[in-house]
């Protein structure tokens, strides 16, 4: 049976998933945080599992108009919840609201909660109370301009949960942001990546699992697995092909600096979890004192932004060193994320290309200097 899938994405990533999605096999449309495309239970699992830069995978069990709670009962409890929901299924409701006429997100939630208690209900013959002691249905009821979407959660946990981050520091770089920051510079392996505020060693790890092609989802477990109407092998198949593809055996340079010797411990123990021991290394070092030995490579980083820390003046040094390092070298690329009012002008440096990113709630600009080609 085929699905309309939703592959959700932080605002500004939509292209980077969108091309992810294609790389599956599938012919997806884009909207705002959306990737949608179609597939069965083996889509779900390739979603889950290969899919480095979304935050969730969610399944569309249905699509209508509503603008009363009357409609919005009827319609719910028409839908084939028997066909997803198992007869002891537990399924939590969660909700939002914008632009419509049913605004009260509690209400909304109640009603569809109740009208999927009566579907089930007639469904399984059963009077009285669901029990909802077994594996469990994450629903979301999501009103837009009175156009209601109903999905299921098929991840759980969200994507960005790897499974390798074991210890992290105070303001953490999300995994799929990580990724998707390697992705924008299209590193391949080929040549050396440097991150000289590794912190709990997020960017250079993604970019080792990029490299090596070692599917992000491949060690953990999603809520999807639990559910009876998903043919179940199709995870293990995907896992088993997807261990195939890896090329762990590649000679790649990956370098991850910081300047607290307790942050490179850390990110030394999340890597190890990673299954990445050896192949990233780590040096405690002040960014001040970074150079450049290498004919060719990408500098890719996530500094602090000057909220972060006291002193402004030490970060504006270490911004204008690193665009320094790319104005001496060009052969080098440099690729950085901040939230710096004025960077630009600080560096004195245009851009050779600039994205809009949001890290968590923080607008950033990704700043993207494009080195020469080498040729060797």
């Amino acid at each position: 049976m085929n699905y309309k899938l939703i592959a959700t994405t932080p605002m500004g990533l939509e292209s980077i998933v969108k091309d992810e999605v294609i790389e599956l096999g599938f012919e997806p449309t884009v909207e705002n945080g959306k990737v949608i495309f179609e597939g069965g239970d083996e889509a779900i699992a390739k979603a889950n599992i290969h899919l480095r830069c979304a935050d969730r995978v969610k399944l569309v069990v249905g699509e209508f108009k509503a603008t009363t709670f009357d409609e919005l009962f009827t319609k719910t409890k028409d839908l084939p919840w028997e066909h997803f929901i198992s007869e002891k299924g537990k399924f939590p409701v969660n909700g939002k609201s914008h632009k419509s006429t049913l605004y009260s997100v509690p209400d909304c939630q109640s009603i569809v909660k109740k009208a999927i208690v009566e579907r089930l209900k007639q469904a399984y013959n059963i009077n009285g109370w669901l029990s909802e002691t077994d594996e469990e249905y994450k629903i979301e009821v999501a009103i837009l301009k009175d156009t209601v979407t109903i999905t299921l959660d098929t991840s759980g946990s969200g994507l960005h949960k790897r499974g390798y981050r074991v210890e992290q520091g105070e303001a953490p770089l999300k995994e799929t942001l990580a990724a998707a920051l390697v992705k924008l510079t299209k590193w391949t392996g080929d040549t050396p990546l440097i991150d000289p505020f590794t912190g709990s060693g997020t960017i250079a790890i993604e970019a080792a699992l990029i490299a090596q092609n070692i599917a992000p989802g491949f060690n953990r477990s999603f809520a999807s697995e639990q559910w009876k109407f998903i043919d179940q092998s199709v995870f293990e198949s995907v896992r088993t092909k997807a261990e195939t593809n890896e090329l762990l055996d590649r000679d790649i340079e990956i370098y991850a600096h910081d300047i607290d010797h307790n942050m490179i411990q850390m990110a030394e123990r999340n890597a190890m979890e990673a299954g990445l021991s050896g192949v990233i290394q780590f040096k405690q070092m002040n960014a001040m004192d970074l150079s450049l030995t290498k004919p060719t490579g990408i500098i890719v980083c996530n500094p602090p932004y000057g909220e972060r820390i006291g002193d402004v003046e030490k970060i504006e040094d270490v911004y204008r060193h690193i665009v320094n390092l790319y104005k001496e070298n060009e052969y080098w690329s440099v690729y950085l994320m901040t939230s710096f009012e004025g960077f630009e002008d600080l560096v004195d440096k245009k851009a050779t290309k600039r994205r809009k990113l949001f890290n968590g709630y923080l607008e950033t600009t990704f700043y993207q200097y494009f080195g020469k080609k080498f040729r060797k």
